[in-house]
């Protein structure tokens, strides 16, 4: 259980992490720690050198070996060096601070570094002072060693005391060896330290880092496991609290809105549970709905069959009444009672063809013949047709037209025929005194009755009228053929229904409003371009 927790993975992880870049730390400190002590030591020795060149010099040229042995004595003495001695050409140690090997030769095999010195080539080529070599001494202490070559110069050749030739360049070597025992103490100490301090470093990062992961990261990791355990066991009422703004936070955020929906679902769905019966109920009647809509379409279209074949069946008898009733007409005086009887079969005649007119047109589903029109100036025309009966009948006609409306793409013929109708109807529906508002306006959001809808460009024409108003029941029958409220002889009950399929075909709309003893409002929705796939495949 201990190895899966990530609070422990995450804690191994850490401490392997800083311990790795603590160790290479330390390593790299302690490596160039050394090196600048070695260099320090070299290069004392190299002054050493020169320091030790300069004074034994004088000595040499007086022919004094006593105070060159002196000064290597002194020299010697000194805590931070080994020995010091002076060594002839071929090896031979002729002053050392250590007496008991002046006179002997160099051991090479043990001090290797040592014979390119004594190589004449080697010596020439050497610098003057400070060319250090490392090695074991007899108690396998870490030594340094730095040698110096001491030239021949033109104040030894010209002197007395000396039997070197000019021709020789090299007279000698000064060799000086350093115990590194103590530079390898301080390494070592100022290791332990630096690996104390990289220690309590690490555990101080850890307990920091390890403070600052419980705060950040497993606080909220622990909120949502507890949030995500209870709702595995059902229990939606406890959100889970957002301690940042974070990603953590917004996971929470996401939990809390996830659990939110849960139990909102969970409440519509036991809802759903307890109303199911009733929406099986609604469900039902929609269907029924449904059903009697399509048996009401199927109705439509065989009651247009049957218009269309009574109108062409009963137009030609009429055409001849009427033809005959003219010409009687003319044979009978005025004013007799034969005068006034024809006079009124002529005018029924010529309702009954109106009538069928309207049958047929009804039935045909006539394609409109479109062009653009100016439909401000096409309601004006109408409006004029029925200004004088409006006129005596005391009801006003009021025009509310947007004049920056643009052309629409319609049959002016039929479109007129549609407004004529609707202002025909508004006017019947006032008994007295009243007024008829006509309003023409852009709407650029209109989605046809439904929100999926994509929202079109539609112009808009409003026929609202201060009549009577229809009520809720006949509202919905309106637009039925052969529906009218008007008394007999007053209407045939289609100019509504060849309104409807006229502006269909536009690819357009009717709606209606309408209180009993306020008024009613019809509305005409019409796109104005070409391009409307609604009216095309109306128009097909």
């Amino acid at each position: 259980m201990i190895s899966n927790s990530l609070k422990v993975k995450v804690g191994i992880y850490l401490v392997v992490a800083l311990t790795i870049a603590v160790v290479l730390f330390t390593f790299m400190v302690v490596r160039n720690s050394r090196e600048a002590l070695l260099q320090q030591a070299i290069g004392h020795a190299a002054q050493l050198s020169e320091v030790i060149t300069k004074s034994t010099r004088f000595a040499m040229l007086q022919n004094q070996p006593s105070y060159v042995d002196m000064i290597l004595q002194d020299v010697g003495a000194q805590d931070e060096i080994d020995r010091v001695r002076i060594l002839s050409k071929n090896g031979t140690v002729i002053h050392s601070s250590d007496e008991s090997e002046i006179g002997t030769l160099v051991d090479q095999e043990a001090e290797s570094c040592l014979a390119c010195h004594l190589d004449e080539e080697s010596m020439r080529a050497s610098p003057m002072l400070g060319r250090p070599r490392f090695f074991t001494g007899r108690n396998g202490e870490h030594m340094l060693g730095s040698t110096a070559v001491i030239r021949n110069e033109p104040t030894c050749s010209n002197g007395g005391c000396h039997a070197h030739p000019a021709s020789q360049s090299v007279l000698g070597v000064l060799d000086i060896v350093y115990p590194l025992g103590q530079i390898d103490a301080t390494i070592r100490s100022y290791t332990i330290k630096i690996m104390a301090l990289a220690l309590g470093f690490v555990i101080l990062a850890a307990i920091l880092v390890s403070v600052l992961v419980q705060r950040v990261v497993y606080r909220p990791l622990g909120d949502l496991k507890e949030g995500s355990d209870r709702l595995a066991k059902g229990d939606l009422e406890h959100p889970i609290p957002v301690r940042s703004d974070d990603e953590l936070g917004q996971l929470a955020n996401s939990f809390n809105s996830m659990t939110r929906a849960l139990k909102k679902s969970r409440a519509e769905l036991q809802e759903w549970g307890r109303t199911l019966e009733q929406k099986v109920e609604e469900a039902a009647k929609e269907l029924h709905k449904a059903q009697a809509e399509t048996a009401r379409s199927e109705k439509l279209a065989s009651v247009g069959l049957l218009a269309a074949g009574i109108a062409h069946e009963l137009n030609n008898p009429l055409t001849g009444i009427l033809t005959f009733s003219h010409l009687v007409r003319k044979q009978v005086p005025d004013g007799s009672p034969e005068a006034d009887d024809l006079e009124l079969v002529i005018q029924e005649t010529r309702r009954c063809a109106a009538i069928i007119r309207r049958l047929l047109d009804f039935a045909r589903e006539k394609a409109p013949e479109r062009k653009y029109s100016d439909i401000n100036k096409m309601i004006e025309e109408t409006a004029q047709l029925i200004g004088q009966s409006a006129q005596v009948a005391d009801i006003e006609i009021i025009m509310d037209l947007d004049e920056q409306l643009p052309a629409v793409w319609i049959d002016e013929d039929l479109v007129k025929q549609v407004i004529m109708n609707m202002l025909v109807n508004a006017q019947h529906a006032i008994d007295s005194s009243g007024e008829i508002i006509v309003r023409t306006r852009e709407r650029n959001d209109y989605q046809g009755g439904d929100p999926g809808d994509t929202p079109v460009s539609m112009v808009e024409i409003s026929i609202i009228d201060s009549g009577c108003g229809i009520s809720e029941e006949n509202l919905q029958k309106i637009f039925d053929p052969f529906f009218t409220t008007k008394g007999v002889g007053k209407g045939t009950g289609l100019g509504l229904s060849v309104s409807h399929g006229t502006i269909e075909a536009h690819g357009g709309q009717i709606e209606v409003e309408s209180k009993p003893g306020t008024g009613t409002e019809f509305r005409i929705y019409l796109p104005f371009g070409r391009n409307n796939k609604n009216a095309q495949r109306k128009g097909e």
